[in-house]
């Protein structure tokens, strides 16, 4: 996979560039994004082109339903006033001319290509379009390169294509996560057991330790015969030979909460018909602490908790853990959008978490695999 930085910098000026990155941000109560985290990690590259004299057309997708880009497009101008960007702010079925009559050194961020179904369909003719408007591709986007889309997958057999700086990046430290050095943990939460179960048992033959947690912990709980009461519980249970694994890690102590919102810690076996299973409790991270102390690599996606309803402090507590073994060199790869939010409020700064990934689902369907649609086409 080549990156943009491999092209000499006296080819880019006046080129225009088609930049697929990350453009899917949450959205706040008031209708502006809410965490401009991934615009953070993409402008590096955004800058790296502009400096150069590149003509950059920036191109994502936002939201479900297609809604204006507007606002992601108005935080990214407020991230970098320093350089010339303009906002297309409709639908095209012709290469815009706003994207025809850039010039070197200034952007044209595109309205939100959802719009088009030939997004989503990879479509050849949507593709072809986006490739008129430009010279060559660069693609820094991870967290959409498991899905084959026309802006990222179709467009690559019409132009020159690169990987981002991000990208780049992404890709090393991912690699590198499929191949711990040892000591290694793994800690992995979320919800659906049914479709992160293959990646459980790769994680378990590739790491000396994964720690379970999040709503997959009470499937565990469920598939040994504990109580699990209101808690989240997904169609598929682990399998016998997943929970006989000796490398495999689950709480041991639980936080609760009752109808009337009360939270107390509990032990599993304790856990009534009334309870609902929010986050893992203290002895918990003390079980786990002497696996992260020593860890030389650790990976970790999924907050412990409901982090939604305020249950993040167990989260914060793995991530002061971490971040000490970061002080003394361990590799650290953190991914998933609801685990980076939580420790947007940890109070540890991000330099201390190791390399933070703007991918979710991708990332965990890259450790999985080893390849993802977007990446192959940058081979």
């Amino acid at each position: 996979m080549k990156c943009i930085d491999e092209v000499p910098s006296e080819y880019l000026k006046g080129v225009r560039v088609f930049l697929r990155t990350g453009l899917n941000l949450p959205l706040a109560e008031d209708g502006s994004v809410g965490d401009i985290f991934r615009l953070r990690r993409g402008l590096p590259t955004v800058r790296y082109l502009v400096e150069r004299g590149a003509r950059v057309i920036i191109a994502g997708y936002f939201g479900r339903e297609g809604a204006s880009m507007r606002p992601v497009a108005e935080a990214l101008m407020r991230l970098a006033p320093d350089i010339q960007m303009h906002f297309l702010g409709s639908a095209f079925s012709e290469v815009p001319r706003e994207a025809l009559s850039l010039k070197d050194g200034s952007c044209l961020i595109l309205e939100n290509l959802r719009r088009d179904p030939g997004e989503e369909k990879n479509d050849p003719n949507f593709a072809k379009l986006l490739a008129s408007s430009a010279e060559l591709f660069v693609d820094d986007a991870l967290p959409e390169a498991h899905r084959p889309y026309a802006s990222n997958v179709g467009i690559a057999a019409h132009l020159p294509s690169y990987a981002g700086l991000l990208m780049r990046d992404e890709m090393a430290a991912l690699s590198r996560s499929r191949a711990p050095e040892h000591p290694s943990f793994a800690i992995l939460g979320g919800a659906k057991f049914e479709t992160k179960a293959p990646l459980i048992a790769s994680l378990l033959s590739t790491y000396d330790h994964v720690f379970i947690t999040g709503a997959l912990a009470n499937d565990v709980f469920k598939a040994q015969g504990l109580p699990v009461g209101r808690s989240l519980i997904s169609k598929e249970l682990p399998s016998p030979e997943i929970l006989a694994h000796p490398g495999l890690l689950a709480p041991v102590d639980v936080t609760v909460q009752d109808p009337e919102g009360h939270a107390r810690v509990k032990l599993p076996r304790d856990v009534i018909e009334t309870d609902k299973i929010v986050d893992i409790g203290p002895d918990t991270i003390a079980h786990i602490a002497p696996f992260i102390g020593k860890a030389e690599h650790l990976l970790w996606n999924g907050p412990t908790g409901l982090y939604e309803e305020g249950f993040v402090s167990y989260t914060h507590a793995i991530a002061e853990l971490i971040a000490k073994r970061v002080d003394v060199g361990a590799t650290v790869v953190i991914g998933g959008g609801d685990t980076i939010a939580v420790l947007e409020s940890c109070g540890i700064a991000k330099e201390r978490l190791g390399f933070l990934s703007t991918g979710g689902g991708a990332m965990l369907e890259y450790l999985l695999k080893g390849t993802l649609p977007a990446i192959e086409v940058l081979q």
